[in-house]
């Protein structure tokens, strides 16, 4: 019986992303932000409007998830993901490669003292941390709201990463996916790494808050 060999080449493809504010010389702060799991960027965006109006040097960026699909069946709502458990590896590389670039294009039509903070949402936040671990800059500030920072990262990669990175953790007290042990175990992660992360809880479930976005951007403003 003959058994079927795995190849794997690389493709041109379009990756969509949003941007709220635009890029000038006043640019002072950028916020890349990643959406959670079956969530489009056009709609995750919109949360961090309020921030852009008060703050026009404010700039925030969304990319979408590579990989659409139905939220149910085979019509309806569309939601986008970073990945899957399969082919899981070269899903993690595509998007590493896709954030640099776009980071990259970013970040090139700002000035050198421009701030950068990384907030990644749920499933966001574990993509965000892989894509921190090979991103060809250092954010100011690393958010992981209601997700964690992976157990599979390289721990030489990850010491590096971390070290003198503020992070904050972000979650719910009613959150539905992450209970107060869960939580718990990934502020001892960090812990462990040398990391003593700030953290935030709110009275909410698995979401964004307006009010704590508000805070994070007065704690951003400070540093």
């Amino acid at each position: 019986m003959a058994f079927a060999q795995e190849h794997h080449f690389s493709v041109t493809r379009s990756a969509r992303y949003y941007q709220l504010g635009e890029l000038s010389s006043h640019t002072r702060q950028v916020w890349f932000v990643a959406h959670g799991y079956g969530q489009l960027a056009a709609y995750f965006i919109r949360h961090f409007a309020p921030l852009v109006q008060a703050d026009p040097t404010l700039v925030v960026v969304a990319p979408e998830g590579l990989s659409r699909f139905y939220l149910s069946g085979t019509g309806g709502r569309i939601g986008a993901t970073w990945m899957t458990r399969e082919d899981r590896l070269a899903e993690i590389e595509d998007y590493v490669e896709y954030l640099n670039q776009l980071s990259t294009s970013i970040l090139s039509q700002c000035a050198e003292q421009t701030k950068v903070l990384v907030l990644g949402f749920s499933q966001g936040a574990a993509t965000v941390s892989r894509w921190l671990a090979h991103a060809p800059f250092r954010p100011a500030q690393l958010v992981l709201w209601a997700g964690a920072f992976p157990e599979d990262v390289d721990f030489a990669v990850a010491s590096r990463l971390l070290q003198h990175l503020p992070i904050t953790l972000v979650c719910g007290d009613q959150d539905e996916f992450i209970s107060g042990d869960a939580f718990a175990k990934q502020r001892a992660f960090l812990q462990k790494r040398g990391v003593e992360p700030a953290v935030v809880r709110f009275n909410g479930k698995h979401t964004l808050q307006a009010d704590v976005m508000k805070q994070l951007k007065s704690t951003f403003d400070r540093l």
